[in-house]
């Protein structure tokens, strides 16, 4: 059975979608990114960047939440796509992967937990703002990210976009965007989503961002630490 690394963020979340999509069985084991348990020299075997996600496939670890959506799109046989939109898929996968995933996380970082720098907000979010207007314009000549089949692709877009509102501090944001806020609730809208929305409800992770939790969250600030 696959072991999933999980925490309740964006990235864990996409593949908790890809895990329910594809039916593929799996345990969840918790990891306290506040507490710093991804630093932990056991999950440091899995995955040497002390990142989540994870998993292990019967002593094979995967780690990067892209490279574990193909992992696991390549064992079940679905969602890459017909073999012709195979280029597309890999271009829009590692578009969100290195671009609006990335973004997304800096410009909550300089808005919400350090937001001393009106720069550093502002070009943040209107990074994201350009990542959503590049997807609002291929969803309109595309039903899907990478083609008109709904692929892995689309499950990683929904992990961030699901965050949009909280990201940008505006939760009417998407009606910018009518093209990506249609296909986000067609995403939304599947069972499968309902149910990744559900993994972890009953796990406690610890939620005060305190000092504990910087350390833990940015090591390489407190050098000391590492």
């Amino acid at each position: 059975m696959i072991k999933f690394y999980f925490h309740h963020t964006p990235n864990p979340r996409k593949v908790a979608l890809a895990l329910e999509e594809m039916g593929l069985a799996h345990e969840v084991v918790p990891v306290d990114t506040y507490k710093g348990e991804q630093h932990a020299p056991a999950f440091r075997k899995i995955n040497p960047n002390g990142k989540l996600p994870a998993i292990e496939d019967d002593g094979v670890a995967v780690f990067d939440s892209s490279a574990i959506l193909l992992y696991l799109a390549e064992k079940s046989g679905q969602f890459l796509g017909a073999p012709g939109d195979r280029a597309a898929l890999l271009s829009w996968l590692m578009f969100i992967g290195t671009g609006l995933g990335p973004f997304s996380g800096q410009a909550v970082h300089f808005s919400r937990v350090h937001a001393d720098s009106a720069y550093a907000t502002n070009r943040y979010r209107r990074e994201v703002e350009r990542h959503y207007e590049v997807l609002n314009d291929r969803l309109a000549v595309s039903g899907f990210i990478a083609s008109d089949d709904y692929t892995i692709a689309d499950m990683s877009a929904w992990g961030w976009v699901a965050l949009a509102g909280y990201i940008l501090g505006d939760e009417t944001a998407m009606d910018r965007w009518p093209q990506l806020k249609r296909w986000f609730q067609s995403v939304d809208a599947r069972p499968a989503a309902a149910r990744a929305r559900e993994v972890g409800k009953d796990l406690k992770f610890k939620s005060e961002f305190d000092e504990e939790t910087m350390r833990a969250m940015f090591p390489q600030n407190f050098p000391a630490a590492v």
